[in-house]
């Protein structure tokens, strides 16, 4: 077994974070994502599915009082997600669950849920992939556990009525994205392109915020640049992470 090590996550130094080396630890893409959720204060039930060693359901306490649960299949992932909430003391609002995505509702209870978030592999599992002989890495990067459609299913059933699934994915998919969120009678409310850097053509990631059974009106907000030049963060991204600002 690979050591487990403490960090911060990323400038909130009094939030700790376990990983492991040679698992796939938490991304840019993971806090992207958490930034771009909005809690009302009358939300009391959250689930992240797929949460990794939980980096989501730890950001998200800094945004809201409300419980947080953060489901994860792999056994030993889920393991450190649950030293990092014991770390935080935050076992009264966060509660992982050991499980698969799929049919979660069972467990946690169908529509009772204001939000729900994933973060999910991007790439879909064919004869042909190129995957990782590390199997961490492979489950976290390719739909070889749970598809899109798996779990935008789940997060049907596990939402309430105009509740809001929260998704980032790459760009590249989008359509497909929109095809099933419309199949399981979700509206998108909100999109925001996630650009490299600014001189870049192309999106390489989207974040989305759709909602069950929601009237139309999509709004499609200001890209974000994750770069301002090469390895030195735009001020929007240091300002999510917390770092202090650049000179």
């Amino acid at each position: 077994m690979s050591q487990e090590i403490i960090h911060e996550l990323l400038g909130y130094d009094y939030i700790k974070i376990v990983q492991r080396p040679d698992m796939f630890n938490f991304s840019l893409d993971s806090i992207l994502l958490a930034d771009f959720v909005e809690v009302k204060k009358s939300v009391k039930k959250i689930v992240d599915l797929g949460c990794g060693n939980a980096p989501i359901p730890l950001f998200l306490t800094l945004k809201t009082k409300a419980l947080i649960y953060g489901v994860e299949i792999q056994k030993d992932v889920y393991e450190l997600a649950l030293k990092s909430v014991k770390l935080n003391n935050l076992e009264n609002q966060i509660k992982i669950i050991n499980a698969d995505l799929k049919d979660i509702y069972k467990q946690i209870n169908p529509n009772e849920f204001e939000i729900v978030i994933s973060n999910p592999p991007y790439f879909k599992y064919l004869p042909s992939s190129n995957i990782n002989k590390n199997d961490y890495l492979t489950i976290a990067r390719h739909e070889v556990l749970a598809s899109l459609e798996d779990i935008i299913i789940e997060a049907k059933k596990l939402l309430v009525d105009r509740g809001q699934f929260y998704l980032i994915h790459r760009a590249e998919r989008l359509s497909e994205i929109m095809i099933l969120l419309n199949k399981y009678k979700f509206n998108i409310k909100r999109l925001r392109f996630v650009y490299p850097k600014k001189d870049d053509k192309e999106a390489l990631l989207v974040l989305v915020e759709a909602r069950l059974n929601a009237s139309e009106g999509l709004k499609v907000i200001k890209p974000l640049y994750v770069y301002e030049e090469e390895n030195v963060y735009s001020k929007e991204v240091e300002k999510i992470f917390n770092f202090p600002k650049q000179k």
